[in-house]
């Protein structure tokens, strides 16, 4: 299994991640990102046709040229076109890592692949594609787009103006030479993950040449995943020797182009990596659960002054920090975090707040939770650590818990956010900090024995709460970058 902590594989998650975060990351998706949703690779795709050729497609490497064998002896495409519809037109569920990067704000991807995997899995994540499989399409642009999707060789729904054959292949430049711009375009200026891929595809490698010898020294860094050569069934020493050899002679040959390989044990290692790349970008943003309708003993000056200081902290450290400016407190948060972002003069109020305020003037109050609940969940759904802090309110002359916060801790829990319940704020943060105390591993499995011993201080009953302020923050900074 390879770990997270390999060198190669920790570099790429902190220089992958910059990119995600910059807006300037790219996919590029192969045959070997759809395969384990059900699809055939190429191979499958023409063993029949191979079959009908009398060749035996196992033994074959040049594939394209199958393809043409079968189309100068038909004269047809009809079974070339049939056999995309009936291979990969089935409505099959998109795989965990489509899911995981199409969650990612990663809003270009190019694949040579003819589903629909891609544009299904951003969809089902609420994001407006714009699909791009005819070189025509280049010059239009859908309004309020998230992102965009160029299927370079077409796709299953046109599968006679599918790039299959080698007429196809020689044709390309010609025939669809605006996607050999855009993409040589966003070589340039994105760092791809490649996915999938083989680096066989004739197209793909005209235009990585063209790319290289524009800019000979100073391309972008690009990244493939590739599994580590093991031995076949039956096969030889000499064979297997000679299967090693090639692949290291084939990532080589890759650093040509700038792109980096990355090699895992087995392909669900992919899996393990991108979850992490997704839970570290998750972890810039910071959830706090706060409200206080009750102020003592500390007073409500006293109180805004923290919650002022701990947003400014927030922000001062490069996180970015949600909140549904809860009750009493939640607006002097807010204030910390935008005087912050002013003052650095840096950076974009977006990149550093997601401000969701909770809709009020709902009368029926089912119909307020179950909004309350959804809303909840959207915001939470954004975000990796959320901290709780205070959390009381007052009913008929009372002071209670927040029942709110409840369900914020619950919902974070569910979507495996890091929970930090700050015990010294008193109220509901006090009853969660004790239940993960009670049972820290199931509710602090994500902290080490120090940063648990973090939390336990943090529960201490305390006269100034100013001094929260920067133990919670460096709590939070380490989660970001992964530092135990």
């Amino acid at each position: 299994m390879t770990d997270i902590t390999d060198k190669t594989v920790s570099a790429f998650l902190k220089r992958y991640l910059a990119e995600v975060e910059a807006g300037n990351a790219a996919i590029f998706a192969g045959a070997g990102l759809s395969a384990p949703a059900g699809y055939v690779d190429w191979r499958e795709l023409l063993r029949e046709i191979a079959d009908e050729l009398d060749l035996r497609i196992d033994l074959e490497n040049d594939l394209i040229s199958i393809a043409q064998f079968h189309l100068n002896i038909k004269k047809s495409r009809f079974r070339l076109n049939q056999a995309i519809i009936d291979k990969l037109s089935a409505d099959n569920d998109p795989t965990i890592n489509h899911r995981i990067l199409s969650r990612l704000p990663i809003n270009t991807w190019w694949t040579t692949n003819y589903d629909q995997l891609i544009e299904r899995a951003l969809k089902d994540v609420g994001k407006v594609v714009d699909v791009k499989s005819d070189h025509h399409q280049l010059a239009n642009t859908k309004a309020r787009r998230d992102t965009i999707v160029y299927k370079m060789h077409g796709d299953v729904d046109r599968p006679n103006d599918a790039v299959v054959t080698r007429d196809d292949y020689e044709a390309y430049a010609h025939d669809r030479g605006p996607f050999v711009s855009a993409l040589a375009g966003d070589l340039v200026s994105k760092t791809f993950l490649f996915l999938g891929f083989s680096f066989t595809d004739p197209n793909l490698e005209h235009v990585l040449a063209r790319v290289r010898l524009s800019l000979r020294n100073n391309a972008r860094e690009h990244y493939a995943f590739f599994r580590k050569r093991v031995r076949l069934d039956g096969e030889t020493d000499d064979a297997y020797a000679h299967g090693l050899a090639r692949q290291k002679l084939v990532i080589d040959d890759l650093s040509r182009y700038g792109v980096t390989a990355i090699l895992v044990d087995e392909y669900s290692d992919i899996n393990n990596i991108l979850a992490e790349l997704e839970r570290r970008y998750r972890r810039q943003t910071v959830f706090v659960s706060a409200s206080a309708d009750d102020f003592e003993p500390w007073g409500k000056p006293a109180i805004e002054t923290f919650m002022r200081d701990l947003g400014a902290a927030l922000v001062e450290k490069g996180l970015r920090l949600a909140t549904g400016l809860g009750l009493g407190v939640g607006n002097a948060l807010f204030t910390g975090a935008i005087e912050s972002v002013l003052k650095s003069r840096t950076s974009h109020i977006e990149d550093s707040l997601i401000i969701r305020p909770f809709p009020q003037h709902i009368p029926d109050a089912v119909e307020r939770q179950r909004v309350w609940a959804e809303y909840r969940r959207r915001i939470l759904s954004e975000v990796g650590v959320s901290i709780f802090l205070f959390g009381n309110k007052v009913a008929d002359g009372k002071t209670v818990p927040a029942d709110g916060m409840e369900r914020e801790w619950e919902i974070a829990r569910e979507l495996g956010l890091v929970v930090l319940p700050i015990g010294a704020t008193g109220s509901t943060a006090r009853s969660l900090a004790e239940r993960a105390f009670a049972e820290p591993d199931t509710y602090l499995t994500e902290l080490d024995a120090k940063q648990r011993e973090v939390i336990v201080s943090l529960s201490k009953d305390t006269d100034d709460l100013s001094k929260l302020i920067d133990p919670i923050v460096k709590l939070a900074v380490d989660l970001r970058l992964g530092q135990r």
